[in-house]
């Protein structure tokens, strides 16, 4: 009898929630990194700006940590990630089918603008160093960062920009800290480190008096380099950035891009946009990189079409607007 009675009051129970008007939380989810770079905080905190202004539509945006720009690509793919952060390479490439996604183009692949430049950092021990620019790291031991990582790829490229491949180096694959630990103790002669000044491996590394050095990049190099996948552009980073640094040094970057997909709703992305780039000092309280966040500089190293929410937005700015990030469906519209 005890048992009739507890099904009865669970159908009854059953039957008043499912007269319940409950209103259902969208979520959407921000592809990053690993939670110790810049990519994690920057994502958790653009969600959490988000979040808020669209709390009453019970809407939530969510930051959620990756192994990085690649795996991003697999997780917007897969409908497991709404927006990601990526390396310009990596965004390029995925658009245009080419690169490691030779014959595998992301068609659907948007972006909305650039958050901060990714640096080009190649270091090098100072007593190897010739002209000073990058091409010093011939025959040289160097780390191009870890295997199957956005650091790698981009290394590489760079590399083949000018006319070094990875048998020109004794090639090592080690992550930041540990590039430049491996330095003092002499067991590495250099490595990349690219990401947004100040790299805090780079600031140690001048800090701890390190005799190494940032190689720049010449202009002929940086136009060799595009030439392979024309996503960088030239950046200087001013003397005083690292300890002991006295002098400015003229290196090349490549955007760090957030992206979507085409499917995502027009209104919305244009929304999204606009919240971002006008609420610049509440992403620069959560990272200090989003200080390069602006929207005059938003566009600078694109190659993957704008999304149409964000392209109204860039426009009613007065952004002048490269004919390659007109997106499809912008031009479709205008026919």
């Amino acid at each position: 009898m005890k048992n009739k009675l507890f099904l009865i009051g669970v159908f009854i129970f059953a039957l008043v929630l499912s007269g319940c008007n409950f209103e259902k939380k969208e979520i959407y989810n921000i592809a990053t990194a690993t939670t110790g770079g810049t990519y994690y905080p920057i994502g958790v905190g653009m969600g959490q700006l988000w979040t808020e202004h669209y709390r009453e539509q019970n809407i939530k945006f969510n930051g959620q940590a990756s192994a990085g720009s690649v795996e991003n690509i697999d997780l917007m793919k897969n409908n497991e990630a709404d927006f990601a952060i990526l390396q310009g390479l990596i965004s390029t490439q995925a658009a245009e089918g080419s690169g490691i996604y030779e014959g595998e183009q992301f068609e659907e692949l948007r972006s909305v603008g650039m958050i901060w430049p990714n640096v080009e950092h190649f270091v090098l021990m100072e007593d190897l160093v010739q002209t000073g620019n990058i091409s010093d790291i011939a025959e040289q031991s160097f780390s191009v960062g870890p295997q199957a990582s956005g650091t790698e790829q981009s290394t590489v490229t760079m590399m083949e920009g000018i006319g070094l491949g990875t048998n020109d180096i004794r090639t090592e694959y080690l992550g930041y800290d540990d590039t430049i630990s491996a330095m003092r103790d002499g067991r590495l002669d250099g490595g990349s480190l690219p990401a947004g000044v100040p790299v805090s491996a780079i600031t140690d590394m001048y800090a701890s008096g390190l005799n190494a050095d940032i190689l720049e990049v010449t202009d002929e190099q940086m136009g060799d380099i595009n030439d392979i996948v024309n996503t960088w552009y030239r950046y200087t980073i001013e003397a005083g950035s690292y300890p002991r640094q006295e002098e400015d040094i003229d290196t090349i970057a490549q955007p760090n891009i957030l992206v979507t997909t085409s499917d995502m709703d027009e209104e919305m992305i244009y929304n999204l946009t606009k919240i971002l780039f006008e609420n610049r000092e509440y992403m620069i309280n959560t990272h200090n990189s989003a200080r390069e966040m602006q929207v005059e500089t938003a566009l600078e190293g694109l190659n993957t079409p704008l999304h149409a929410g964000a392209y109204r937005y860039f426009e009613e700015q007065g952004i002048e607007i490269e004919e390659h990030l007109i997106p499809e469906e912008v031009r479709e519209e205008e026919n």
